[in-house]
């Protein structure tokens, strides 16, 4: 670990401080909401900046490593554009939390409506800009890498992106649950609905493909044929957890849920 820490550093000492940063932050707002009692949408309002922190740190982490590789690559550019645009949907979201106010969704005023509108900008902008990065992995050969990972890569950041614009499907509903509104239960930080459909399942299992096949890939399944079937069987993963929400049903039902359901 403390290799991988000190390569990452000397490949991307911005986005690896921005990183450190992220997970620095992500870990007050999980003491915050050890701490406080302030509640959005009947869970702790710290648990939504703690997740969109780490998630941050996770994906500034992985890139950094990932655009390594890519020849002629504005990495400097590719760097300030996350910083900038993920950097302004952590704060701004801590800012709506520590109000008990929603972040997402809220059109209660036309200053709120406005930043939700920029905060789903901010968001497609970076998600275009991670395909394009995607799209530079699928034309370029890198013979120095093993197949295997240079396609947990590619396909890592493709469903990436394809679960990220599914973002779009909780924006355009203003609600993250279908069956309820924005529903959520004590299901340690992700708060996954016990009783609705959850369209933040697959959102969640998508778009860390861009960490779990490539490490998968590399450490593990070591062959490229093992390495695309598992990505395809991950992609249908999220597929299936993104139909089963759209039908109003849980990932995961509670013994006491089934029982009032029998009832």
């Amino acid at each position: 670990m403390i290799a991988f820490v000190q390569e990452l550093k000397t490949r991307n000492e911005t986005l690896f401080y921005y990183g450190l940063v992220c997970l620095g932050i992500a870990l007050l707002f999980l003491v915050f909401s050890k701490t406080t009692t302030t509640q959005v949408y009947g869970v702790n309002a710290y648990f939504k900046p703690f997740k969109f922190a780490f998630s941050t740190f996770l994906f500034a982490w992985a890139m950094a490593w990932y655009c390594y590789y890519l020849p002629s690559f504005n990495v400097g550019f590719f760097n300030w554009t996350v910083i900038v645009l993920l950097g302004f949907e952590i704060v701004y979201i801590a800012i709506m939390a520590s109000k008990g106010l929603t972040s997402h969704y809220n059109l209660s005023t036309p200053f709120y409506a406005t930043m939700f509108s920029v905060m789903a900008l901010a968001a497609t902008l970076l998600t275009f800009y991670t395909a394009y990065v995607g799209f530079l992995f699928f034309s370029h050969s890198f013979p120095d890498l093993p197949n295997y990972y240079v396609w947990a890569i590619r396909l890592g950041i493709l469903i990436f992106v394809v679960f990220s614009f599914e973002g779009f499907a909780m924006g355009s509903k203003l609600s993250h649950t279908v069956g309820a509104i924005n529903d959520n239960s004590n299901w340690f930080i992700v708060g996954w609905s016990k009783t609705a459909g959850d369209l933040r399942v697959s959102h969640f299992i998508g778009m860390h493909a861009l960490q779990v096949l490539p490490i998968l890939s590399f450490y593990i399944l070591k062959n490229t044929k093992a390495t695309i079937i598992i990505s395809i069987l991950y992609g249908l993963l999220a597929f299936v957890t993104l139909v089963q929400a759209l039908q109003g049903k849980p990932l995961f039902t509670s013994k006491q849920e089934k029982n009032e359901i029998i009832r």
